[in-house]
């Protein structure tokens, strides 16, 4: 019999990035084997067969998939997965999109198995965005051992605050708010493990760094746009020099919204 490769013969959580050069979007793999039940986090609409193979040769199903916000940049490949796999859709409470979902609020958790997903609400770059804190029980705790960050915090950067801004929802309403969220996420440990949605080459930031993983204490740290001692300054410095936004946004917010699945070919 042929072995499988290496990271699915664990007993503890499963864990793959994948990463999408045209947008410089990182999604991600995740779950429980022993129970045989995966998420994705994150989905692009054009690796969806990606995830269905990977999950395949791991031997589970895909049960649950994640998007931390309504993406700006690229259509999401939430409601495609849904509709071929059964699986149930999580975004935060409050995203505003027209399809079947589970609207999570802060502190609701997820249990896939071992596996536990914990929702930590971190509004700024969009008024309703969620970061994914996980935990794998067969690692004797159910403290975080990783978390998803989306758009909120990225390696080197955070997410701009402008794109989902609307109406009487200014940018730098968001941006505050956005300084109030990357509070939250500098509460958690320096060990944890940060993914996050976007690395180099992204429009979502100005300074992302081109490795696709960090830490907290390393973005603690090392983070420019994170050192800032309060809200005003912090809000100034992410509203300067916004690149511009994401080619076809108004489109695709509205596919994301809606949950229209992409045309095929």
């Amino acid at each position: 019999m042929k072995a499988l490769p290496l990271p699915w013969r664990q007993d503890r959580m499963i864990l793959r990035q994948f990463l999408y050069p045209e947008t410089a979007c990182a999604s991600y793999l995740f779950g429980c084997p022993t129970n045989r039940r995966f998420a994705v986090v994150e989905p692009h609409a054009a690796l969806v067969d990606s995830y269905l193979a990977a999950a395949a040769e791991a031997g589970a199903p895909i049960v649950a998939v994640f998007d931390t916000h309504v993406q700006a940049d690229h259509v999401s490949g939430l409601p495609e997965l849904v509709e071929r796999t059964g699986a149930t859709a999580y975004l935060p409470v409050g995203a505003g999109v027209e399809f079947e979902h589970v609207g999570l609020h802060d502190g609701e958790r997820v249990e896939l198995g071992n596996t536990v997903v914990t929702t930590l609400l971190v509004p700024g770059h969009a008024p309703a965005h969620a970061a994914y804190l996980v935990a794998d029980r067969r690692r004797g705790t159910e403290d975080p051992w990783l978390v998803f960050t989306g758009d909120a915090l990225l390696v080197g950067d955070v997410g701009r605050p402008d794109l989902h801004a609307h109406g009487d929802l200014t940018g730098e309403d968001l941006a505050r708010a956005q300084y109030a969220s990357m509070q939250r996420l500098l509460e958690l440990p320096d060990d944890v493990l940060v993914y996050p949605g976007h690395y180099a080459g992204s429009v979502c930031g100005r300074s992302l760094s081109g490795n696709p993983v960090s830490t907290i204490g390393f973005e603690r740290r090392h983070n420019a746009a994170l050192d800032h001692a309060d809200a005003d300054s912090f809000a100034e410095a992410l509203l300067e020099n916004v690149p511009p936004p994401p080619a076809d946004q108004a489109a695709i917010l509205e596919a994301n919204r809606s949950g229209r699945l992409p045309a095929r070919a």
